[in-house]
């Protein structure tokens, strides 16, 4: 399977924020957080790139296995994070790089990849992306669904084998939301396993393999695709209906 969490808690200073969480997926899963504001499903995913990092728990995700605690690794976090790219709400692209210069980036660094090679690779996922044609922009010179084009792209060339995606469709009108729910649905047929954080039950119905439903830092229900029609918890199901 490619992401198991056993246990998992995290805190802000004194204070909870997940409490005691389990799950596993297998692979080329698209996982769905679901919930209210507050309910910690940001503050979950940042803990599988381990931006968070939590106070107790056990993390295997892309063949990275974790005893978790403040004093992990910091070469195993580098290694985690070549395997799980994320998407990030605010797409936090460089603004003084153009789109093929934040695509080729770390792939140089981190992964040795001579320039035409980034190139090539970024030159492939731009086209795949439909935004080929603005590869010599700057960020600021984009819409806000050519951005979050580009920040998907920028995490796929790092091959990663798990994608996390945190409200990737916040702030983007209807037609740009279809457009990046088909490039997730697309990823689907790769193999990488995706989870996404989303407010939208809309976006979740149409990607969701699985649905994970959680409120005050707790998860409340697991389920397939199928439990948007028939949840097994009276909150989900409560949530489902607003």
């Amino acid at each position: 399977m490619t992401i198991s969490i056993k246990n998992l808690n995290f805190f802000y200073g004194n204070k909870q924020a997940l409490f005691d969480i389990n799950f596993e997926s297998q692979d080329g899963d698209i996982i769905v957080l679901l919930g209210p504001s507050g309910a910690g499903k940001s503050t979950l995913i940042r803990t599988l790139n381990l931006l968070e990092v939590p106070k107790s728990g056990q993390l295997t995700i892309a063949g990275n296995q974790f005893e978790l605690s403040a004093n992990t690794d910091a070469k195993k976090i580098r290694k985690l994070r070549k395997d799980v790219g994320m998407v990030f709400q605010q797409y936090n692209l460089w603004p003084h790089y153009t789109v093929l210069e934040n695509l080729i980036e770390a792939p140089m660094k981190v992964l040795g990849l001579s320039k035409a090679e980034a190139v090539e690779r970024a030159q492939g996922l731009l086209k795949r992306l439909r935004v080929e044609d603005h590869a010599d922009r700057f960020p600021l010179h984009l819409s806000g669904g050519q951005q979050q084009r580009v920040a998907i792209a920028r995490a796929l060339m790092m091959k990663p084998q798990v994608l996390l995606f945190d409200e990737p469709t916040a702030a983007l009108d209807p037609e740009i939301t279809a457009q990046v729910v088909s490039i997730i649905e697309e990823l689907k047929q790769t193999g990488i396993t995706q989870m996404i954080v989303t407010h939208e039950v809309a976006v979740a119905r149409k990607v969701a393999t699985k649905v994970i439903y959680m409120e005050q830092g707790k998860i409340i229900e697991i389920g397939a695709a199928d439990c948007f029609k028939n949840p097994k918890t009276d909150a989900f199901a409560q949530y489902l209906s607003h």
